[in-house]
């Protein structure tokens, strides 16, 4: 009984590897700094997600875990869909329209992710 839950393992743990990808897939050699309207959020592990609409473009912000999030301040119900936030971060190097977050502002609040 032992083998195969062993062999399953082996074989699903590529594909979540493969799921999640790692910080080094963005190029911090360039930030960017977008203020924009969050059309939608999501707060849940691995990391936080969010679409933030700037100047006629949705970016997808991977934000960081909840756990981080809310020991850095950042709780759940600060940010909805509609409020404007800044965001400075890092492009992913090969998927365009996505960054990943350092800091979030949030009115006059700067909360650092990392």
């Amino acid at each position: 009984m032992l083998l195969p839950a062993k062999l399953l393992l082996l074989l699903l743990f590529p594909l979540t590897v493969a799921l999640h990808h790692g910080w080094a897939n963005y190029d911090q050699t360039k930030t960017l700094d977008y203020t924009g309207l969050v059309e939608e959020i999501t707060y849940e592990n691995p990391h936080g997600m969010l679409k933030l609409q700037h100047e006629n473009k949705t970016w997808t912000v991977v934000l960081a875990p909840p756990s981080r999030m809310n020991s850095r301040g950042l709780a759940k119900d600060m940010i909805k869909p509609g409020d404007k936030v800044r965001v400075v971060g890092y492009p992913h190097k090969e998927v365009k329209d996505e960054m990943r977050a350092e800091r979030v502002y949030v009115g006059d609040k700067k909360i650092e992710l990392r």
